[in-house]
């Protein structure tokens, strides 16, 4: 399969991949969810799941999980991803979900999947990334045709995830004392209103934000802001699944230290890290932080925004999960 990106009345071959694509269509309560599937060279030997973070993403996330499509079929595994509910031809609105809800929209792909023939589900890997740590364990402890889970730089607590954050963000932009003490005031102040069930009107009255959350966000926000995946972890860990975190050391949305050492006490040998110099999205920190340089890399060589390393490690555990 080949990209094409016009550019200017340019033509600009992207790249191929080593794995052919179909779209097709999967069966939720109420409505259907707009998928791809990548299938491998020959047969596949087993499934991977896409879980998305946040945000409005479509099944390819604009083409940017192509790599790791091509390195699952590398590995004889097929791979299966949807747009979110509300984007592309997708039916329903993301910004309505709960992560309860996720994680059954993640249940009925499992189960469609499974009345597949071409999708091979002795072998079933759920890939999670940023916000699906909240999603992953709750379906490894309710599914047991998960096999393996592939973790992307999940958070741990949606409101220490969503501090560090700002805190991270403020002293990469270099805020001044004013500025820093501006931002966690508000920051406060929409947490006071969360805590208080505060309606849409009310937080607009009072917040302090200069940017306020449109009315679906902040819905989904006062939904989700509880977010602690500690408990599911511990459930999902009496599976003794394997499972891989990769984690980024310039990371400024999820305080990766606190990911491993969770990951680490709740999942014990079951655990293998992966960290490489990468933020994020495991995206090399230059391209990350250069819009210019990002469009280029994903234009002619976009296995490049990821940081080295990545694409094998993940191609490698696939193997591993498949043999044992």
């Amino acid at each position: 399969m080949t990209l094409v990106l016009a550019l200017g009345g340019l033509v600009v071959v992207g790249n191929s991949y080593r794995f052919a694509e179909d779209r097709v269509s999967v069966p939720v309560p109420g409505g259907s969810l707009d998928a791809v599937v990548a299938y491998p060279q020959g047969t596949a030997r087993g499934l991977v799941v896409f879980v998305h973070g946040d945000g409005p993403v479509d099944a390819t996330q604009n083409g940017l999980y192509r790599p790791w499509f091509e390195a699952a079929a590398d590995a004889g595994f097929a791979t299966l991803s949807w747009s979110k509910p509300g984007v592309g031809g997708s039916t329903g609105n993301w910004l309505r979900q709960t992560m309860d809800e996720r994680a059954a929209e993640v249940a009925h792909a499992l189960d469609w999947a499974a009345t597949q023939p071409r999708l091979a589900t002795g072998t079933t890997v759920l890939w999670g990334a940023s916000q699906a740590g909240w999603v992953l364990p709750k379906v490894v402890r309710s599914r047991p045709q998960v096999d393996a889970v592939v973790a992307v730089s999940p958070a741990v607590n949606w409101l220490r995830q969503g501090r560090f954050h700002l805190l991270a963000e403020l002293d990469h932009d270099g805020a001044d004392e004013r500025a820093r003490q501006q931002a966690v005031e508000a920051s406060d102040r929409t947490r006071e209103l969360l805590a208080a069930g505060a309606d849409h009107g009310r937080y607009l009255a009072q917040t302090t934000d200069p940017e306020p959350m449109s009315a679906d966000r902040w819905g989904f926000v006062l939904r989700n802001f509880r977010a602690d995946a500690t408990a599911d972890l511990r459930a999902a860990a009496g599976r003794h699944l394997p499972v891989l975190l990769t984690l980024g050391t310039a990371d400024r949305n999820v305080d990766v230290a606190e990911t491993e050492s969770t990951y680490r006490r709740i999942l014990g040998d079951d655990l293998t890290v992966a960290t490489f110099d990468a933020a994020h999205s495991m995206a090399r920190p230059a391209v990350e932080d250069s819009d210019a340089l990002g469009l280029l890399t994903a234009t002619f060589w976009p296995r490049a925004l990821l940081a080295p390393g990545v694409l094998d490690t993940y191609r490698d555990f696939l193997e591993k999960t498949a043999a044992q």
